[in-house]
């Protein structure tokens, strides 16, 4: 198995703790005395070794810190019998330091262990035994060189993981602020959407299907009357239009919003689509429902009877809204039949706006042809909303 490749900062520790080391030995400078009781190896020479092991043991400090310190541990031990090198216990506190920040996190709390009973170890075991007060140094001396390193790599592992996991924290702090960001524009696009198809497909439809009257008959009054209506669905479009730009606008715009429309303009809605050509018969009971459940309902009517007025059979068109149980339901039905075609295009989207506005309030809608024994075709079209009104229900 190779070895992992060193990383570049600790070649340059390794070279200078050996060049270090060298240099010390050069000018004689040692940690003891040659006639000191435990120096079993006197001279220079038998200092080289475990400087050059522990310099060796550098390379490895970040890229196998466990290894190191297993290799390391021996030198120092085998440093200790000879007059004994300063660089050669300084790289040991720096491979200590290194086992406990890069290790393992199992290893680097049994290091702070062991490290720990070392110094305890050699502060009261040698006291006992001898009874002076200088035996205390050993354990002083054991403290410094192990427990002091380890304590202060577990120290400053502790704040790196604190950035680290800082860190990741405002990452994706930042990734969930970026997605409602993008689920907020998604959700206002939609909702514009809606806001303008339900203002002006209304109008547009009308004026379409009255332009082509006016084109298609050689009647002077059918194409007057027929002009007639394209100018008032043009002028009340262009009211919605105004409006839609004043939500868009801030207040400080040139346009001010007009107030969205309320369940007391149905009357109007369904006298509009009278004009247009419909049947239209309103049974509406008085009210009190929160705004957005108002303009749902008005907007739900609203695209059913363009759809009407687009695809319906000649018929009756009724539209209802009974307020029961905590919910609105909003029913509007229209003869069905089979046309070539719809009398004005559209973009199919009035079915998927009226259900995400029933969906947004925690509704139920429904849509589709249904069989009716009384209608002329045997079937009539139905778009039923159930709306809910307390918030409980739409929660």
């Amino acid at each position: 198995m190779a070895l992992p490749r060193p990383h570049r900062f600790d070649v340059y520790i390794a070279i200078g703790g050996l060049l270090g080391g060298l240099l010390l030995v050069g000018i004689g400078l040692a940690t003891r005395p040659a006639k000191d009781p435990i120096t079993l190896f006197d001279g220079p020479w038998p200092i080289l070794v475990p400087l050059t092991v522990m310099a060796g043991c550098e390379l490895l400090r970040r890229a196998a810190p466990r290894a190191a310190l297993l290799i390391g541990t021996p030198a120092i031990c085998a440093d200790v019998f000879t007059q004994g090198n300063l660089a050669t216990i300084l790289m040991f506190t720096d491979i200590m330091y290194a086992a406990v920040l890069y290790g393992p996190l199992a290893s680097a709390r049994r290091i702070q262990w062991i490290t720990g009973l070392l110094t305890v170890a050699g502060t009261l075991v040698p006291f006992a035994v001898w009874r002076v007060p200088e035996a205390l140094l050993i354990g002083v001396v054991v403290g410094v060189v192990a427990y002091a390193p380890a304590a202060t790599g577990w120290i400053v592992r502790n704040h790196r993981d604190a950035a680290e996991a800082a860190r990741l924290r405002a990452e994706q702090t930042a990734l969930l602020a970026e997605v409602d960001r993008a689920q907020a524009v998604t959700s206002e696009r939609a909702r514009m959407a809606r806001e303008l198809h339900d203002m002006v497909a209304n109008h547009l439809s009308a004026i379409a299907i009255h332009s082509t009257a006016a084109l298609s008959l050689d009647d002077p009054k059918t194409s007057q009357e027929a002009l007639s209506v394209i100018r008032e669905n043009s002028v009340a479009g262009l009211a919605e239009m105004r409006r839609l730009i004043g939500i868009l606008r801030d207040s400080s715009g040139d346009t001010e919003p007009v107030a969205a429309p309320t369940l007391d303009g149905l009357d109007a809605l369904a006298e509009g689509a009278r004009v247009n050509g419909l049947d239209v018969r309103l049974d509406a009971e008085p009210c009190d429902v929160p705004a957005p459940v108002e303009l749902a309902a008005y907007r739900i009517v609203q695209e059913a009877l363009t759809n009407a007025l687009k695809h319906a059979s000649p018929g009756r068109v009724t539209v209802a809204l009974t307020h029961r149980d905590g919910s609105l339901s909003v029913a509007v039905s229209s003869p069905f039949g089979d046309r070539d075609g719809p009398r004005a295009p559209g973009s199919g989207a009035g079915l998927v706006g009226m259900r995400e506005r029933v969906g947004l309030l925690g509704g139920a809608f429904e849509a589709g042809p249904v069989d009716d024994p009384a209608s002329t075709h045997g079937k009539i079209w139905v778009v039923r909303a159930t709306l809910p009104v307390s918030e409980g229900d739409r929660e």
